[in-house]
């Protein structure tokens, strides 16, 4: 992830960019090395040592800027993932991550039964952004904590410097990233190496793409991955499949090594990049648990780096279609070191109270594990159907944007940090009451802030009606293009135009004569006009 925001040159006609600059087909032959050391590449797929094909799904976590979460990586785990990128620095911008915390972190991967991708940021933008620093440097700084690195081959894969080059002088990467590698290599490093796109790691203009072949060749270990971002230039099916495809088709190992649902440059296209990365057996790495800032906090999985508090990025990223959760599988290397097989007992019957007409509260008694519980997955049951509804490390949690007037069925499973998943617990039925007289209600829409692009919101629900409204869920249709980007006040999903909005726990109970004041920021095009219905759990509300 870049630390601000430049402007990125977008391709202008999709196939006119892409005619003629087909990759060759290269087919990479195994390793010059006798026995691989740890993770390496054959015939374009990751292997780890034992041959396992192994597929990275995970996070980004900011480490070196918030050194003291160091319960993240448990977290991380505990919502499925079986990797982890880590944001380290040289020194060079921000506090220099030293041989200790290297090793620290490392020690805390293995811990937690992640695949551990470290990274140098302070290379991110250079050429662009004032202050980065070249390839060159970065692998400096790998050499100089080397000693935390050495004999860690199957744990740990080293990412030389995030997104080098911005959009200046870009065409330097080919040659700057193969004398990166050959400066590793002759240092005696043995690790799996993956290398940042330039382009603020976006590629835009393709020289990863049409360099990658000869930059793998230079690596005398013919160990070298691929990392492309996708954010705004990746916002059409056509340029996701056609660039990841063209790596699978040359046989040329790729991660999507950064990526969300949304960005200042344009709207990525998460659904595809999930769809496809699944579909091609290629590794992907979400941007990123918690701490953005720079007005792209929307891009927090969870907030302030609370595992219980997900946000709609977080849970499309752990819980949805071709998320982590549903695709995941640990790494080879912690079974076949002992692993524990080993799964927890059920949890206990779960108990649910403080039921709204959109959310109820459940409580369940702790599993017990030989190393421990680190989660529970929360689903919902409809008959032989299970659908996933949050992860939590403790023994409750609080569901929203249940239906009024509607029955669920709810059970949980244990975790531990081996991945191993216990039997369903018994289920417990919830029935949502109707909500009161919600119809007697009015809400009040106003733009606070508008900017080329974007505007922030305001929206104002008042209880009109004689009794309180005890949770509720908003609904509204923009008219035009507009896309909500961030939300207080409810946690938020965009469907389209369609937006719906679920209260908050602070904002849950609105009393007679009360109000609630929900705000958002979001993407809009050359018009801004205003819905002007919305319904409060299912019931239609005047406008003010």
């Amino acid at each position: 992830m870049r630390s601000r925001t430049p402007t990125v040159r977008r391709v202008a006609t999709v196939a006119a960019a892409f005619l003629g600059l087909l990759l060759p087909l290269v087919v990479i032959g195994p390793s010059a090395q006798a026995a691989p050391t740890g993770f390496r590449i054959q015939n374009g797929r990751l292997l780890e040592r034992s041959g396992n094909d192994f597929v990275m799904r995970g996070v980004n976590h900011a480490h070196t800027w918030y050194a003291n979460q160091t319960s993240s990586l448990t977290h991380i785990k505990a919502k499925g993932a079986n990797t982890v990128r880590v944001v380290l620095s040289s020194g060079d911008r921000w506090t220099r991550n030293d041989t200790a915390d290297v090793a620290n972190v490392v020690a805390q991967c293995k811990q937690n039964r992640l695949i551990c991708v470290l990274e140098v940021h302070d290379t991110t933008g250079y050429g662009e952004q004032s202050g980065a620093v070249t390839l060159s440097r970065a692998a400096d700084y790998w050499i100089s904590v080397q000693s935390a690195l050495t004999g860690q081959e199957d744990y740990v894969i080293v990412n030389i410097g995030n997104e080098p080059y911005g959009n200046n002088n870009y065409t330097g990467w080919t040659a700057d990233t193969k004398a990166a590698i050959r400066k590793l290599r002759t240092a005696g490093f043995q690790h799996t190496i993956m290398v940042d796109a330039p382009n603020w790691g976006q590629d835009w203009a393709f020289t990863m793409r049409d360099n990658a072949a000869s930059v793998f060749a230079a690596d005398p270990d013919a160990n070298t991955i691929f990392s492309i971002h996708m954010y705004g230039v990746f916002d059409t099916a056509a340029e996701i499949t056609d660039y990841l495809g063209r790596f699978v088709a040359a046989k040329l190992p790729i991660v999507v090594g950064e990526f969300g649902h949304d960005h200042s440059d344009g709207n990525p296209d998460e659904d595809t990049i999930l769809a496809t990365t699944q579909q091609l057996g290629l590794g992907y790495l979400g941007w990123s648990w918690s701490g953005n800032g720079g007005g792209v906090e929307y891009l927090d999985m969870v907030t302030n780096f609370d595992p219980n508090q997900l946000t709609s990025w977080g849970r499309r990223l752990f819980e949805g279609a071709n998320g982590i959760a549903a695709t995941s599988k640990e790494a080879a290397i912690y079974a076949s070191s002992g692993g524990d097989t080993t799964p927890p007992t059920a949890p206990g019957t779960p108990s649910a109270s403080s039921v709204t007409s959109s959310s109820a509260r459940l409580t369940w008694a702790a599993a017990t594990d030989a190393t421990g519980v680190t989660g529970y997955d929360v689903v919902r049951v409809n008959g032989a159907t299970e659908t996933p509804v949050t992860t939590t490390t403790g023994t409750s949690a609080t569901l929203t944007g249940l239906a009024p007037s509607t029955s669920y069925v709810f059970a949980v499973y244990a975790r531990d940090a081996a991945g191993n998943r216990s039997p369903r617990s018994d289920t417990v039925s919830v029935t949502t009451p109707s909500g009161g007289t919600t119809a007697s209600c009015s809400v009040g829409y106003r733009v606070t802030n508008e900017w080329p692009g974007g505007f922030q919101g305001e929206i104002v629900i008042r209880n009109t009606g004689g009794s309180a409204v005890n949770g509720w869920t908003l609904r509204w249709s923009f008219p035009d293009s507009q896309r909500v980007t961030n939300l207080w006040g409810g946690t938020m999903a965009q469907s389209g135009a369609d937006v719906t909005v679920t209260s908050a726990p602070y904002t849950a109970n609105i009393p007679a004569s009360g109000s609630a004041t929900l705000g958002f920021t979001a993407g809009k095009g050359s018009t801004n006009p205003s819905p002007t219905a919305f319904t409060l759990n299912g019931a239609a509300c005047s406008s003010v």
